[in-house]
């Protein structure tokens, strides 16, 4: 029975804490007061749901809890009337518990969501801040995972939140939706809250399964909300298309046994040719116009209409990556693009990309980096070197799933090797 409440609580944070922390905020204006008090109300659920059981709406349950506590906390600390005027709401109406009960019903209904992205990616906030902050109230992201997802501490990220949720408070932000005059100021650091939540997602960065299909479903419901809000934004339009032609592939990334699949090894009758077809249509609208997400998409539209490996059209992936890095240089996109050049023939020159990236601080804790080094070191027959590198990328992977991968080449270069 702990074991399944546990599970519950965890499914109701994956799928529910937005919502909740939304709805929480709304009432009682006060990011720090509204979070704590729900981390209160999921840690309440876990005893209170092993005597009453599981709820109908857990969502709904957490909510009430969370604003209960909350609104106690402000009578007993007599700051009801302080803290009222810091956030501005822009719906008196919409204030009552029914409706943000029903709204929990109601994913598509956004705009408690969209208010608190909005507080979150505030132009009076830094860039980075904006994305961190949305990261970690909007979704539900832990402070370590947001960390890493920036190649920082853990500590460094902890005080950058702290920082942010202070700003608001004192320039006194909004918690509203933004008019369609403000929304281009914020959809920079929306997009890239999006992008990121996708990312982190898609390949989690510990854990014992690959994807956090959480977090990826919600990455791809807000750039859908997004899309509609401001359909004529290539980024925007760019940015779905992304995700949808990476997700395509999410169910042949993980074999019947478990194990990851590359690229190359996947069956790629089990792509996901609905969205592959709507992700490739909209990589069509966005275009001619050229940013990072809409680059990055046609390079994943190049991979997912090709109908093998073999048949993979590198030239144009190099090209494209090329344009990537004239436009939106990146550590990172100069990895990828050192990847698709050993990939598409050239382990040397891969490798001679690569090297001056081991300078990069971005990527001094990016295990990829010595995983793709590994490979073309091996594509090479240089097996001890392969095996040296492949262990320094075990070092900075987190993820069960991977891990087993790096093992297992290593495995294999220790059998080849062998006398």
């Amino acid at each position: 029975m702990a074991a399944d409440v546990a599970t519950a609580v965890e499914l109701a944070h994956r799928r529910e804490w937005a919502f909740v922390l939304a709805a929480t905020v709304r009432l009682v204006r006060d990011l720090d007061l509204a979070e704590e008090c729900v981390q209160d109300a999921y840690a309440t659920a876990l005893t209170a749901w092993a005597v009453d059981g599981v709820p109908a709406r857990p969502g709904a349950w957490l909510t009430t809890v969370a604003r209960r506590r909350a609104l106690d906390r402000l009578r007993r600390d007599n700051t009801f009337q302080r803290t009222l005027p810091r956030l501005v709401v822009d719906d008196p109406a919409a204030d009552t518990a029914e409706l943000a009960l029903a709204e929990l019903d109601d994913p598509a209904i956004p705009d408690d969501r969209l208010r608190l992205i909005s507080t979150c990616c505030h132009p009076a906030l830094a860039p980075q801040a904006q994305v961190t902050l949305t990261l970690r109230l909007v979704c539900g992201v832990t402070t370590a995972e947001v960390a890493r997802a920036f190649l920082v501490s853990e500590a460094t990220m902890a005080a950058r939140i702290t920082r942010a949720k202070k700003k608001i408070a004192v320039a006194g932000i909004p918690y509203r939706v933004p008019s369609v005059r403000e929304l281009p100021q914020r959809l920079d650091s929306i997009c890239a809250v999006i992008h990121l939540l996708f990312t982190t997602g898609h390949t989690a960065p510990a854990g014992d399964t690959l994807v956090r299909t959480d977090l990826v479903d919600r990455s791809r419901q807000l750039a859908r909300m997004m899309h509609a809000l401001v359909p004529g934004d290539p980024s925007v339009t760019g940015l779905l298309a992304l995700i949808l032609l990476t997700d395509a592939r999410r169910a042949a990334r993980i074999d019947d046994a478990g194990h990851l699949c590359t690229l190359e090894h996947q069956d790629r009758t089990r792509w996901d040719q609905a969205a592959i077809a709507e992700g490739v249509a909209l990589v069509k609208q966005a275009l001619p116009h050229i940013d990072s997400y809409t680059l990055q998409a046609a390079i994943a539209a190049v991979h997912d209409e090709a109908p093998t490996w073999a048949a993979t059209d590198w030239r144009e992936i190099i090209g494209l990556y090329r344009l990537l890095l004239r436009e939106s240089p990146s550590p990172v996109a100069r990895l990828n693009h050192a990847v698709a050049v050993g990939l598409a023939g050239d382990p040397a020159q891969a490798l001679a990309l690569l090297e001056p990236l081991g300078a990069e601080p971005a990527l001094a804790t990016y295990g990829y980096l010595d995983a793709a080094r590994a490979a073309f070191l091996a594509d090479l027959g240089r097996t001890d070197e392969a095996i040296t590198a492949y262990e320094a990328a075990l070092l900075l992977t987190d993820n069960t799933v991977e891990r087993a991968h790096l093992q297992s080449k290593v495995a294999a270069l220790t059998t080849r090797g062998a006398p």
